[in-house]
């Protein structure tokens, strides 16, 4: 077997969550103990335990802020060197009780389609489960008589949100809280870009002639229970970076492709976009107003989900219609469509389509 020459390894870093998960753990120890650790061990939503440092902190009998700096590692994230910051205060007599609250620097909801509540903070909801999890870990004795308010505030939120296409999500006021396993993999660079290409040609060389395409963790873990039949060379997870995969599959002559995303990046898939960074074009949401249009959506919901700016809300609202499955099927027909018109007889493709909690929803097949 020809061996593929190694490439420099990637520094991984860690997502705004598991800081802030990090500092509220540590700003929890603080109260407990009467003083925040220089250091702390938490839990990420991947099952991983990983020490942070402690920037800064200051404690109080009924109150305590601790600050852990987000290292994106090799990704240019705009929310690198952030301080994400934890300030915990006791609410006495109310036992159990773990109360979330964004603080300045962290964006508030002001639109559907987040999956998040509208008028609460951009905390997303494995994060959101993530802090309350290390906090309850860290507090377990103390919340046996009382509660716990959690503020997580990140200063210079704002600015680093004006970088982002944060306020066309109606998410306003600063930055949200992110992330799925913990971990930030270098999606952004050229180095990962070169990594995607260098995994198609791993399954190429090893004889496969199925490649699957993911765009994340969450992605991945669906395909594969999908599909366990293959090998585990077969999965790349491509990020952004679908036209340099398909480019390389092509190449590598792979036979099959097999793509699995949600209705975000899928749509952009669909509507051409091969690059499906959220920094290079919006979701074409008139797009599927016409999928749902021609599905027999009321006109009314049709208009909502073209002015909206999240594929997410558009596929709430046909779930709520009962005409999930259909919707996500046209979806992935469209995606179909779109990338064998691109990639015309150079291989066969499938779309898996899978919710926000890793459930398959729909697939569709090139002739």
């Amino acid at each position: 077997m020809e061996k593929i020459p190694a490439k420099k390894r990637l520094r991984t870093g860690f997502t705004t969550g598991a800081c802030a998960a990090a500092a509220a753990s540590a700003a929890v120890q603080g109260l407990v103990h009467g003083e925040v650790p220089h250091q702390v061990e938490a839990l990420l939503p991947n099952g991983q335990r990983v020490l942070f440092a402690v920037a800064h902190s200051q404690c109080s009998a009924d109150a305590a802020t601790a600050v852990v700096i987000k290292d994106a590692g090799d990704d240019p994230d705009v929310t690198h060197g952030a301080h994400l910051t934890a300030t915990v205060c006791v609410l006495p007599n109310q036992a159990g009780c773990v109360a979330l609250h964004g603080g300045d620097g962290v964006g508030t909801v002001t639109m559907p389609g987040l999956g998040l509540d509208v008028g609460g903070p951009a905390i997303n909801p494995v994060p959101r489960k993530n802090i309350e999890t290390n906090v309850r870990e860290a507090g377990h004795a103390l919340l046996e008589e009382h509660g716990l308010s959690v503020t997580i505030s990140v200063p210079g939120g704002q600015d680093m949100a004006k970088k982002t296409l944060n306020a066309r999500l109606g998410i306003l006021g600063g930055i949200s809280i992110l992330g799925t396993t913990g971990i930030v993999k270098p999606y952004s660079t050229s180095a990962f870009r070169a990594s995607v290409v260098q995994g198609v040609q791993v399954a190429a060389k090893q004889g496969n002639d199925t490649v699957v395409l993911t765009t994340g963790g969450r992605t991945e873990k669906f395909t594969m229970a999908e599909l366990p039949e293959l090998h585990e060379a077969c999965f790349v997870q491509m990020g952004d970076f679908l036209r340099y995969a398909l480019d390389a599959a092509v190449k590598c002559r792979i036979k099959h492709v097999v793509i699995g995303g949600m209705v975000g990046k899928l749509t952009k898939m669909a509507q051409g976009e091969t690059i499906t960074h959220a920094g290079r074009a919006e979701v074409d949401t008139g797009l599927l107003a016409d999928i749902a249009a021609s599905l027999g959506a009321p006109g009314e919901i049709c208009t909502a989900i073209r002015a909206n700016e999240t594929a997410r809300f558009a596929g709430e609202q046909m779930t709520a219609l009962g005409l999930s499955d259909a919707f996500h099927h046209a979806l992935a027909q469209r995606v179909v469509q779109t990338l064998t018109s691109r990639y015309p007889e150079k291989f066969t493709l499938t779309v898996l389509v899978c919710d926000f909690d890793g459930n398959k929803i729909a697939e569709a097949t090139s002739s």
